[in-house]
């Protein structure tokens, strides 16, 4: 007979799991306290990725099954869905920080402060934690850059693999350092920590500076194009990665597929001899008790971006290259090019 509830003790708070013999993930038998725990047996870990930050909870409340999908913003149909705000009912040592939309409008995001918020946010269903990349006490300055690496149909993990050290060896160049991470799908992330000085707009800005670099230098190899009918078979820098209220998946969340992968803090050396599939809810507590948390140096230091900001007006002045398309529930921004595909726009 299936469980109706139990009661885990996380630090200083009683956390409540309704029907902990759920299954998550059909494939691989794991349950939702399976989920539940390896949460907590990567504690430090997942709390100092998304230590006083807003974070949307990713939920899938009915698991990962065959055929489940996410909700968008044109079809809310979907088996699973992004909380952007704080569920009602949440216990009151659930604390928030308040976060502004680029439409203006406003929301209070849950902003883990302690393990038992991360229990309490997977008992909900949550599998997937999108910290945004700033601190509570200043919502409007990042203090991360992340660097998604992105490969596109035809490319796959090992192109973004060849990719990475080149980005490493651009950033030392300018006196910073990046730390790696697997997305738990096909692509890699690099942080890359910041002083909160600049705003969203400039943050975006120095990552299409570096990007733009990076394809200069590996034309072949790396594609900075928004338009998907232009990138080929290259990896992706995801510029608009890094704009107000987008996000990318925590070190050490759990992702939507079969085989419950989760994403990998890396060591640079090790790049070239490791896969995602490594990495999943059953393997990952083990890894982290032999190494750690490898991001824990991102909350350690920050880096100036000046000499991306440099580069970019460079850019502006020598190449004629203004700014690039923002996402299309963005208002228009500022400078921003035409937001219409090439083939499109030859036609008109």
């Amino acid at each position: 007979m299936a469980t109706p509830y139990e009661e885990i003790q996380v630090g200083e708070r009683t956390v409540r799991l309704s029907n902990p013999d759920k299954v998550y993930f059909p494939e691989r038998g794991f349950t939702k306290r399976d989920v539940v725990h390896y949460f907590l047996s990567v504690g430090d870990g997942i709390l100092g990725a998304l230590h006083e930050r807003p974070t949307t909870l990713e939920r899938w409340p009915s698991g990962v099954f065959e055929g489940a999908k996410l909700s968008t913003r044109g079809d809310n149909r979907g088996d699973a869905f992004y909380q952007k705000r704080v569920p009602k009912g949440a216990p009151e040592w659930v604390e928030t920080a308040q976060i502004t939309f680029p439409s203006g409008r406003n929301a209070d995001e849950v902003c883990p402060t302690e393990p038992a918020v991360v229990a309490w946010a997977a008992n909900l269903g949550t599998l997937t934690f999108h910290p945004w990349p700033v601190r509570r006490k200043d919502v409007d300055h990042p203090d991360q850059i992340r660097i998604d690496l992105d490969p596109q149909p035809g490319t796959d993990f090992t192109d973004a693999v060849r990719v990475a050290p080149e980005v490493r060896a651009l950033l030392h160049e300018i006196g910073m350092e990046g730390w790696p991470k697997t997305s738990g799908g096909r692509g890699l992330h690099i942080y890359v920590p910041i002083e909160p000085r600049w705003t969203f707009v400039e943050a975006r800005r120095a990552v299409i500076a570096l990007g733009r670099e990076m394809e200069r230098r590996l034309p072949d190899q790396v594609t900075m194009s928004w338009w998907k009918e232009e990138r080929g078979q290259r990896v992706f820098i995801d510029f608009n990665q890094v704009a107000r209220d987008r996000t990318i998946a925590s070190a050490y969340s759990v992702r939507p597929n079969p085989q419950a992968t989760v994403s990998a803090p890396l060591r640079w050396e090790e790049l070239e001899s490791v896969r995602p599939q490594d990495f999943d809810v059953a393997t990952m507590p083990e890894r982290f008790a032999q190494v750690g948390d490898l991001h824990a140096p991102v909350s350690e230091q920050a880096f100036g971006i000046e000499p991306l900001l440099e580069w970019a007006e460079r850019d502006d002045r020598d190449h004629g290259l203004g700014d690039m398309p923002y996402p299309p529930d963005y208002p228009k921004m500022p400078g921003e090019p035409m937001r219409v595909q090439p083939s499109r726009a030859k036609k008109v």
